[in-house]
């Protein structure tokens, strides 16, 4: 029964996109000419006042709150279309039950998995973020959704956060870069991104309730920057609000964030969507810049209330207000306004192009990312890539290999049309040149089901194996003494307190005793190589133990032929590291300063500014693996930089160039990282800030000059006394390297 009324209510919702698309033959019938609100010629300002004004109380209020798990009321009476959202922002979710959780068991809406956002971040290219957001915009577009619930760019301050393969990193700098052509790609295709989760969304432990308390330096020199560069470079559509609270105001209603910073100082004309649940009150959801609500049950939260979408905060007790006239109907028509705004950039576009799903054009884009994203950590004696005058059999070891990752980690989990495994990828791209065999290694301890998604009419389950953990330990062991080379793929998975939405990990360490078997397998087989499938640091006891280490991460699709494409040297490596790996977590400055979880009602950033890279540099902490560091199968020479001139005045810029060189024998990729650092400041400054990058792409001998433009934003620092950004006149320092521990060239300047 359940299913029929989500089919009736769908083709309901389609019938009125289709009548929507269809308005420019219909006629006003006092004037006999097409209404405004349906003019496309008209300005989108005077197209939203005349719907808005066309509209009833009753049908302005349902457009502020969900109808169905991921819509909300459209007006058909007046040929405006129900806004439908999709979960992202790596693949476009299955369709669900109307009024649960359930997959509707659709057998077409199997999608395209893209790499997880850490693995787009890994690329450092834009380019890359430019064709994410076109394709998987395209698959959104064509499954008739108009906004997709993603980008994430919360910023990684904790290795052990659970939603951390969600987000673009720990740098403002580069996450910034990174979502803005994303951004264009998806909103190119008449779908709006929304950016997601506004603000200070970094841990998944008590994210519920927990106050962030942070200084306003942080807040806006750390973690707002990627989503003000969001709003105003990349136009994104709509933004969402996060399940925390900052200053003891919920998020998702929250006055400072959403009425001081994004529409006052940002001049965001989008609209503003609650995370699911995330409404607390209905006179701040009023008041304190929430748009649209989404949720759950009757709040978000509570099970059980019939009409439960009636009762929400902006629904019937919304309506009672206005009408009792405690609330102006004003209020009303400011949400109102950003919903119609929404609505005809998005689904009331005639000209929006009609997408594209699970195509092999996408598959072969999510590839490419997957590929550059793919880092090579460690390549001692230049194991890899695989020799094959030399490796004839090849162990493959660990559950990864063989493992489902499209599934799993809570709102991100996919229905994929398919996935290449490791183990997979591997043996396609040896072919006959080596032998491959296979052993398990390890096992994990939560046997599941894979969210209902069934093959050929089966339930997916986990690999089920209930050996003793001795033998499948042996059995690895033996397997590494016989074989030429060890490829042990581990890592963390999708899992609840690993890489998931809801809690965060419990240590650095690797889960299942991983690290243990690494230590036996490494004793074993000196060549030997680890891959790790995360989408989190993690801690490395055995660093020195193994001559060469890849991380990788959530790659959707075509994971494995992109890790194998890797390994056996087809692609060159060229992906660099998006957040800082520390040798413990006593080195990151949450921990380091015994603020991270906090309580459940609050938690303080006592490291502030300093985050990351920008801890570790003012500790003088080596970490496991820099910010920004990444290996080749080529090598790279940095010239000297030369700098157009040494002192800037006023808003000029400065030009800094460096010859970068490929002096290896193979076609590789390098990103040129530039930071800077304020010789002498008046407030405390890290000691560098990543401020610019390029990824080049060099033949063998082939040389490129890499051009950096400074100007006076990027030496800005903001003051909070003043509440503003201040480029403080002094002495600089421009860094160029390889990552934020590899510096190769420095050069002088000075602002006067």
């Amino acid at each position: 029964m359940k299913k029929l009324t989500y089919l009736i209510m769908l083709m309901l919702g389609l019938l009125a996109v289709t009548f929507s698309c269809r308005q420019k033959v219909s006629v006003d019938s006092d004037e006999q000419k097409i209404p405004v609100y349906l003019d496309e010629s008209k300005p989108i300002e005077q197209r939203v006042e005349d719907a808005l004004s066309r509209m009833t109380l009753e049908e302005k209020v349902k457009m502020c709150h969900a109808q169905s798990k991921f819509s909300s009321a459209g007006v058909p009476r007046l040929g405006i279309p129900d806004n439908w959202m999709t979960d992202g922002p790596h693949g476009i979710r299955p369709e669900v039950l109307w009024d649960e959780w359930d997959q509707a068991g659709w057998t077409n809406d199997s999608c395209i998995a893209f790499p997880a956002l850490t693995c787009l971040a890994a690329t450092w290219n834009p380019d890359m973020a430019a064709l994410y957001g076109k394709s998987i915009g395209e698959e959104a577009r064509y499954r008739n959704k108009n906004v997709l619930l993603g980008p994430g760019v919360n910023i990684y301050r904790t290795p052990l956060n659970g939603r951390n393969f969600e987000y673009l990193g720990e740098d403002p700098y580069l996450a910034s870069r990174m979502v803005v052509p994303y951004i264009r790609g998806v909103q190119q295709n008449g779908v709006a991104t929304c950016v997601k989760h506004f603000a200070l969304n970094n841990q998944e432990k008590f994210r519920h309730t927990v106050n962030v308390e942070v200084d306003d330096r942080a807040l806006y020199e750390i973690y707002l920057p990627a989503f003000k560069a969001a709003v105003q470079e990349g136009k994104t559509w709509a933004i969402m609000g996060s399940y925390n609270r900052y200053k003891e105001q919920w998020c998702c209603h929250n006055q400072y964030l959403l009425n001081d910073i994004l529409r006052k100082e940002w001049n965001f004309d989008g609209v503003v969507v609650s995370d699911w649940g995330g409404v607390n009150n209905t006179e701040q959801a009023i008041y304190n810049g929430l748009d649209m609500e989404f949720g759950s049950w009757t709040d978000g939260l509570n099970e059980g209330a019939s009409d439960a979408y009636n009762n929400y905060y902006l629904a019937a007790p919304f309506l009672n207000l206005l009408k009792s006239g405690k609330v102006k109907e004003e209020e009303l028509d400011k949400k109102v306004r950003n919903i119609l705004r929404l609505v005809f950039r998005t689904n009331m576009n005639t000209k929006r192009p009609w997408g594209s799903f699970g195509t092999e054009e996408h598959a072969l884009a999510g590839r490419k990312i997957a590929q550059e994203g793919i880092v090579l950590l460690q390549n001692r004696n230049d194991l890899l890539p695989i020799d094959f005058t030399k490796i004839k059999k090849i162990a493959v070891i660990g559950e990864n290999a063989v493992k489902v990752m499209t599934v799993g980690g809570g709102s991100s989990s996919l229905k994929a049309k398919y996935e290449i495994s490791p183990l997979e990828g591997i043996k396609k791209y040896v072919g006959n040149k080596a032998e491959v065999v296979y052993a398990r290694g390890y096992v994990n301890d939560k046997l599941r089901k894979k969210d209902n998604i069934k093959q050929d009419g089966v339930e997916i389950n986990d690999v089920i194996d209930t050996r003793p953990t001795r033998e499948i330990t042996a059995e690895a062991v033996k397997a590494a003494q016989n074989a030429d080379m060890v490829i042990f793929i581990g890592g963390l998975n999708k899992y609840d307190f690993q890489d998931c939405e809801g809690n965060d990990r419990k240590e650095l360490g690797l889960p299942y005793g991983q690290d243990q078997l690494i230590g036996e397998l490494a004793k074993t087989n000196k060549n030997m190589v680890v891959v790790l499938i995360s989408g989190n640091a993690t801690a490395m006891p055995w660093v020195n133990d193994v001559p060469a280490i890849v991380q990788t991460w959530y790659n959707g699709t075509e994971a494995g032929n992109a890790l194998a494409s890797v390994l056996t040297g087809e692609v060159n490596p060229s992906g660099k590291l998006p957040f800082t790996f520390p040798v413990k977590l006593e080195d990151n400055g949450a921990f380091a300063l015994g603020e991270y979880p906090g309580n459940s009602l609050n938690v303080k950033y006592n490291e502030g500014i300093f985050v990351g890279y920008r801890w570790t540099d003012k500790q003088k902490i080596k970490p496991l693996f820099a910010f920004g560091h990444g290996l080749s199968y080529t090598t790279f020479t940095y010239g000297k930089a030369s700098i157009d001139k040494k002192q800037m005045v006023g808003n000029e810029t400065l030009t800094i160039t460096i010859p970068v060189k490929n002096t290896g024998i193979r076609e590789g990729a390098e990103v040129v990282q530039l930071y800077l650092s304020d010789v002498e400041s008046s407030l405390p400054r890290p000691v560098k800030e990543l401020k610019g990058f390029e990824k080049i792409f060099l033949k063998p001998g082939e040389e490129k000059n890499v051009t950096f433009t400074i100007n006076t934003d990027m030496l800005k620092y903001f003051d909070d006394k003043q509440h503003q950004w201040v480029a403080e006149p002094g002495d600089f320092k421009a860094l160029i390297g390889s990552s934020s521990d590899d510096i190769r060239s420095t050069t002088d300047f000075s602002l006067r």
